[in-house]
């Protein structure tokens, strides 16, 4: 009996950890609104037709049969309003790929492991993709075989966890099963014969003293570089049609995924403490070394290369720069839950980090000559959190009640790279840091929050949240929360609300960012500088205000339906304002022309010449933003078709995001004419159109006997790219259809064989149609959009997986 108390009452901690999680785990088979979820916003584990607000369930094995190699991108075919993509050219962003909920960038999803927050990584995305100026949580440094599941609450959620959850939360759920070993073998390759990709994986689970539990996962991947190109036989980039474009249509360029190679080890474990408790610790480690590709420097842009990169004896041809990193991902929770009296609690301390060190090879700095290393150390960025939780809850029956305290430390620090990476003209395509963009810097967070959940009657639900938060760098926050569900027809048909408030802290990397990088603005090759928001430059002389916090107002409403056993129907409706968004300007230059010439009465200008730049950027709170959309899940699962299993899911996101009120220039700015180029309308189009409006999924599966059969159709809807200045530029791409299938074969109950065909019909991107202007296409050296994405770009691939289980 006592023990039986016990699991009745800790399922209602407040903060999900471990063991809730294990508890939920245990009902997944499918996708079913009937399983048991934690992620509910502090409260005790319900399903989700009884819960008050929108939350999806996604299953390891639903993740699986997407096809998807990555969980970033495994994520993006099964969650309608989750997007990722792989980004090209982009430098580090190339090894990270943006990821959203909403289509609100990457900095407002939280992403939480086993109830936990997880860390930030160390990039802040700068360059020219989908999620510019935000920074995100390192996605790809999760390993798909460590999961049981993952819960993705659709609705903002800042009362109960803290800042960053606007949009949503993600709540990544380790495995914790023991008895079984299970070895996984997995190789694919594109059907151009290019992106071959290779890897295994491990996780066996461990029995410790009589109910502990140790779950090990140990994985390895590699993958080769895809190409597309672009094919012209004129740079109009540069102007040039000569005997060497002719002789290299794509320009020298490699334009597709990077070359990776991944290694990690991830550990779930409990132990009880008697009756009533249980101590836990999990997380993880990846380490994840990449290569991909800037532009090549053609012979007649960069004129020679001193005989450092071309073999003796042949003529020079230009070369191309590689961008490499290495990114160290760590997280570690360990924390004890269980009961003193009356009061659930669960303690807990997590330390996480993310790191990223920069190198560029295969180039050279033309201010050192002959003297030119061809490998730059460029310096590196590194982001990590301590955080400590304390989380009470008591159930007096239709009453919980809840309360708890966060406080978490956070540093960012940038390293400076060797001398010959930023000296002079700094090393072709990626100048490195200098010592005066290092930078290490903390700050503290302390949070509580207050919450009460009522079930007023069998079928009303009313709840609510209030919390407080101070930073150190920027003060005080209060948000609230208020919830509301109405059950009728036996639970067959559910009403659900929420209104809340939101927040997210601006980051540390948007405050203290700076660098110097290497763009192409209109035709020509120029630096570029960041100054950080902390600055002289920004605060004083151009008289940019401090960072504060962005501030939300969310709205919520929908159902859920039930109509029969087999076929579950949700639909829900969400408006969330934005106000004092944090954004990255445009590109703020010479008004005059040419750079050396500076006009003395113009601020920016003596800044741009001082700084030997020809342009700047920095952080600063300037946009309001109104997304509405609605989600709609269908799930349907039948054992009546012939002698097998069938399961649907239909899943369907619209999502508009659009910009209201006025664009807060700066004053001074606007005073010297810059307010069209301070946030430009293809900066806009980041925010509004990068992603697509709508995605609509289609998920059928078929088991019988030895076989199961997955097909899955993904629609992403168009998004568009939008000119600079120019209206008639714009370029909206189609949308489209990507059809994916999955074949497994039993060989015997312990040995399976899968075959995997993504993108079926090889379906690519529309091609980019410069309509006159070359940045769109940079000279024809991109075929498929890339400041903008729906899906990528490379084609069908075919992947074929073995999986023993002993």
């Amino acid at each position: 009996m006592k023990e039986n108390l016990f699991n009745r009452k800790i399922y209602v901690l407040v903060l999900s950890g471990a063991g809730v999680m294990g508890y939920a785990q245990d009902s997944i088979k499918q996708n079913k609104i009937d399983e048991v979820v934690v992620t509910t916003g502090r409260t005790k584990p319900r399903t989700i037709i009884t819960s008050a607000i929108p939350i999806d369930n996604i299953s390891a094995v639903q993740l699986k049969s997407t096809g998807q190699v990555t969980f970033d991108k495994a994520l993006t075919y099964a969650v309608p309003s989750f997007n990722s993509s792989q980004q090209t050219v982009s430098d580090a962003t190339a090894h990270f790929d943006p990821a959203d909920l909403r289509g609100l960038g990457p900095s407002r999803t939280l992403v939480l492991v086993n109830g936990k927050r997880k860390n930030q990584s160390a990039l802040i995305y700068v360059n020219d993709t989908p999620g510019k100026g935000e920074v995100g949580t390192d996605l790809k440094s999760i390993p798909s075989a460590a999961l049981q599941n993952v819960e993705v609450l659709r609705d903002g959620a800042s009362a109960q966890y803290g800042s960053d959850a606007i949009a949503g939360v993600i709540n990544i759920i380790l495995k914790n099963s023991v008895g079984k070993s299970t070895v996984n073998v997995f190789s694919g390759i594109t059907s151009k014969g290019d992106g071959f990709n290779i890897g295994a994986d491990f996780n066996t689970g461990i029995k410790v003293a009589k109910t502990g539990s140790l779950n090990l996962t140990f994985g390895f991947s590699s993958q080769n570089k895809t190409n597309r190109a672009g094919s012209v036989t004129k740079d109009e980039l540069f102007g040039v049609d000569n005997a060497w474009t002719q002789a290299n249509p794509g320009l020298g360029m490699i334009i597709g995924q990077p070359e990776t190679k991944v290694g990690n080890m991830f550990v779930n474990f409990e132990l009880p403490t008697g009756e009533t408790g249980k101590f836990y610790a999990f997380g993880g480690t990846t380490y994840r070394n990449g290569t991909s590709f800037a532009l090549y420097r053609t012979p007649y842009w960069v004129t020679s290369d001193f005989g450092l990169l071309t073999p003796k004896g042949q003529p020079y041809n230009g070369f191309q720069p590689e961008f490499k990193t290495d990114v160290y991902d760590y997280n570690l929770t360990s924390g004890w839950k269980g009961m003193f009296g009356k009061w659930s609690f669960d303690g807990s301390a997590t330390f996480g980090s993310n790191a990223v060190d920069y190198a560029v090879a295969n180039t050279i700095n033309t201010s050192l000559g002959a003297n030119s290393p061809t490998y730059f150390k460029a310096g590196g960025h590194q982001f990590s959190n301590i955080i400590g939780n304390v989380d009470v809850s008591r159930d007096f029956g239709a009453l919980v009640l809840g309360a708890g305290a966060e406080v978490r430390n956070e540093n960012y620090q940038a390293k400076a790279g060797e001398e010959a990476s930023y000296i002079g003209s700094g090393a072709e395509s990626f100048p490195g840091l200098q010592p005066q963009n290092e930078v290490n810097k903390n700050r503290q967070n302390i949070g509580a929050y207050l919450n009460a959940e009522w079930d007023v009657t069998k079928n009303l639900l009313v709840g609510g949240t209030v919390r407080y938060e101070n930073f150190s760098d920027f003060g005080n926050n209060v948000s609230w929360k208020g919830n509301a569900r109405y059950k009728l027809l036996d639970d067959k048909l559910v009403f659900r609300g929420s209104v809340s408030t939101g927040f997210r802290a601006p980051s540390l990397h948007q405050i203290y960012y700076s660098n110097v990088q290497t763009k192409i603005t209109g035709n020509t090759v120029a630096n570029q500088g960041t100054f950080n928001n902390d600055s002289q430059i920004i605060r004083s002389d151009l008289g940019v205000p401090k960072l504060n916090a962005e501030k939300a107002f969310n709205i919520t409403g929908g159902l859920a339906v039930k109509p029969f056993k087999n076929l579950t129907i949700t639909a829900d409706y969400y408006r969330i304002k934005i106000k004092d968004r944090v954004l990255f300007s445009g590109d703020i230059g010479y008004k005059t022309g040419a750079p050396g010439s500076p006009d003395l009465t113009n601020p920016v200008e003596v800044i741009l010449n001082n700084n030997k730049i020809t342009s700047l950027k920095f952080f600063t709170n300037a946009v309001n933003t109104v997304t509405e959309g609605v989600d709609f899940v269908a799930n349907y699962y039948t054992s009546a078709i012939g002698k097998g299993k069938l399961g649907i899911i239909a899943a369907f996101n619209y999502n508009e995001t659009k910009i209201v009120d006025n664009i807060a220039v700066p004053p001074i700015l606007a005073q010297n004419g810059y307010s069209e180029n301070f946030f430009d309308r293809k900066e806009q189009s980041r925010i509004i159109s990068a992603r697509p409006k709508t995605k609509t999924i289609l998920s059928l599966s078929y088991d019988i006997t030895k076989f199961n059969f997955n097909l899955n159709n993904t629609y992403f809807g168009s998004v568009t790219w939008q000119h600079a200045t120019d209206p008639a530029k714009d370029q909206t791409f189609s949308g489209k259809v990507v059809t994916d299938i999955v074949l497994t074969y039993k060989i015997t109950n312990d040995l399976k064989v899968s075959g995997v065909v993504n993108n079926l019909f090889n379906i690519y991107p529309d091609v980019i149609d410069s309509k006159g202007d070359v940045v769109t296409d940079l000279g024809g050296r991109f075929k498929y959009p890339w400041e903008v994405n729906q899906f990528g770009f490379n084609g069908t691939t075919f992947q074929l997986n073995v999986n023993y289980t002993f």
